[in-house]
């Protein structure tokens, strides 16, 4: 099994999170570091600080050598998904290749609504978002992209230069939907996310996602399958290992670690110390 952490940067500090994260850069068990695409604070007090996601990933870039870098996951109708694209090239440039593209339909009302940014119903969002893997994909690899859908138009559209990874950086879609999701998963996606469960939960949606790359003819062992391990409050790491061992048991790839906050890099060593034997 690998290993990774995320710090999400809300009701944080920017001093607290790089401190964390040049300190994980220095401990090999961990592959990457991520952060969250989300304008509000999340399950807590929504009127707290939030820094913004993509920016914060970039200069995490800046600050450490070798960690992977990635969001847990951009909510499609955050951006354009051309603007998207140049975004994720641009990083995976300036960082040396190290970008990981997370991806996801959205959920979020509150954020969606305030700001104007229209959601949709769950249809909506699946549409859109299968139209918008399109676009980024063409757009990654393509010299140019011509596209004409419900959402998005493109004509004879570019992005250059291209990122260093090739044939584009690793796309990680995050989302459980069976229908939908886990189908767009299967098409593609290199890395497929499980917000946090049961192993006998993640054990069901990775049965669904590789029966629908079955119906693509797509080999399933192409798709990294990762999960969320929640650090709790206790800060107890060997609690954290038990999980993502049980998890491991059903096929878990890459456990990332949710570090709480306050953000503090106390919490690495001894994490790394009880993950070890997993590795």
């Amino acid at each position: 099994m690998r290993f990774a952490f995320k710090t999400s940067p809300q009701n944080t500090t920017w001093s607290d999170m790089l401190s964390v994260w040049q300190a994980a850069d220095d401990i090999e068990i961990f592959e990457s570091g991520w952060t969250f695409d989300h304008f509000y604070p999340i399950f807590s007090d929504s009127t707290g600080p939030c820094l913004e996601g993509w920016l914060t990933m970039t200069a995490l870039a800046q600050a450490t050598r070798r960690l992977r870098v990635g969001n847990l996951v951009t909510g499609i109708h955050h951006r354009h998904p051309a603007v998207l694209a140049n975004m994720a090239s641009t990083l995976d440039v300036i960082s040396g290749g190290r970008l990981e593209l997370g991806i996801g339909a959205g959920w979020n009302e509150e954020e969606s609504d305030a700001y104007g940014m229209e959601l949709g119903t769950p249809r909506e969002r699946s549409d859109r978002f299968e139209e918008a893997c399109e676009v980024l994909v063409g757009l990654l690899t393509q010299e140019t992209t011509t596209f004409s859908g419900t959402y998005y138009q493109l004509k004879d559209a570019r992005n250059e230069p291209k990122g260093v990874q090739r044939p584009h950086p690793p796309i990680c879609i995050g989302g459980a939907g069976e229908k939908r999701t886990l189908r767009t998963a299967a098409r593609f996606a290199q890395h497929w996310n499980f917000g946090g469960g049961t192993p006998e939960e993640f054990a069901h949606k990775r049965d669904v996602l590789h029966q629908h790359c079955a119906d693509i003819g797509r080999d399933p062992a192409e798709i990294t399958l990762s999960s969320h391990v929640w650090l709790g409050e206790d800060g107890d790491p060997q609690r954290v290992a038990e999980t993502a061992a049980a998890l491991g048991e059903q096929g878990l790839d890459l456990a990332i670690v949710y570090l709480p906050p306050p953000h503090t890099p106390t919490v690495l060593e001894p994490l790394a110390e009880a993950l070890a034997p997993l590795a």
